[in-house]
């Protein structure tokens, strides 16, 4: 198992949705319409309908070209311009899975503010603590992350090659850090 990759479940992806669900509705933002950012908004969008139950969009942005390399800007690669009436005065809760430059997420704020909704919300399952590529526009006003972490090489189970291996090395990290007195999931 390599200390710079930070392994994550699908159990452990369920969780960090439940318990944002939880303060999503306890901060009293309830959102009309849920936009996944894809592909690693789209699994934690859809266990997010398990508790709130609200439509998803799904929006595909990409920061890196077909030659997989990295591009100067995020480009939308799906959109949703079909809804535009039905995000027009909505709550929208936009998620991904993890706010890493912030680039993509500040992208899509910026395209879904001109369908005129009420609120933005993003949601993310990680945070990492480091400095971001840019800010999200002002009119952003809630922001919930499942979990802070360091600038580490995040290692989801839809990348994985044999789940069972993946989801073992999530077992042996959670293991490592609980001998330090580290919970992470509770």
């Amino acid at each position: 198992m390599d200390d710079k990759k930070f392994y994550v479940s699908y159990n452990s992806v369920h969780k960090l949705v439940k318990k944002l669900s939880g303060e999503l509705l306890a901060s009293g933002y309830d959102p009309d319409v849920i936009v996944a950012i894809g592909s690693g908004g789209f699994i934690p969008a859809r266990i997010m309908k398990t508790f709130i139950n609200r439509p998803i969009y799904a929006v595909g942005i990409s920061y890196y070209g077909i030659d997989k390399k990295h591009k100067d800007h995020p480009t939308k690669i799906q959109w949703i311009d079909e809804v535009q009436s039905q995000l027009e005065g909505k709550k929208v809760l936009l998620i991904d899975e993890v706010d890493d430059t912030r680039a993509t997420l500040a992208y899509c704020v910026g395209e879904l503010l001109k369908f005129s909704p009420e609120e933005i919300a993003v949601l993310v399952l990680h945070n990492k603590n480091k400095e971001k590529d840019v800010e999200f526009p002002v009119e952003i006003k809630r922001y919930f992350a499942g979990m802070e972490l360091a600038d580490l090489w995040i290692k989801y189970p839809w990348d994985a090659d044999d789940i069972e291996v993946h989801t073992d090395n999530e077992k042996q990290m959670l293991d490592a850090l609980a001998k330090e007195g580290k919970e992470l999931y509770t």
